[in-house]
């Protein structure tokens, strides 16, 4: 928000709760926001320590998937080849 937003905002409060009223409502205002802003960092805190759990548990899933990818190319290599080396072998035989 610019200064002439932040200024209309104080403008259309004074006119609708007057002078002795604003301060109030000034205070009250101000106690919403810091009640909001302790339940958000309550909430960060409470949460973040889950969503790391479940970035490593996804981290130790890729890497299981990755060596299981390699162990699958190097077994379909195997099979690939293996009849090669056998023909080969009787070939020469």
């Amino acid at each position: 928000m610019g200064a002439g937003e932040i200024l209309i905002i104080l403008v259309i409060a004074f006119l609708l709760f007057g002078p002795k009223q604003l301060p109030e409502v000034g205070r009250q205002v101000g106690k919403a926001v810091r009640g909001f802003k302790e339940t958000a960092d309550d909430l960060r805190k409470s949460v973040e320590p889950e969503i790391n759990l479940i970035q490593q548990e996804v981290k130790m899933v890729e890497q299981d998937f990755q060596a299981s990818m390699k162990e699958a190319e190097q077994d379909i290599e195997n099979i690939t080849k293996g009849p090669e080396k056998t023909s080969d072998a009787n070939a020469k035989a």
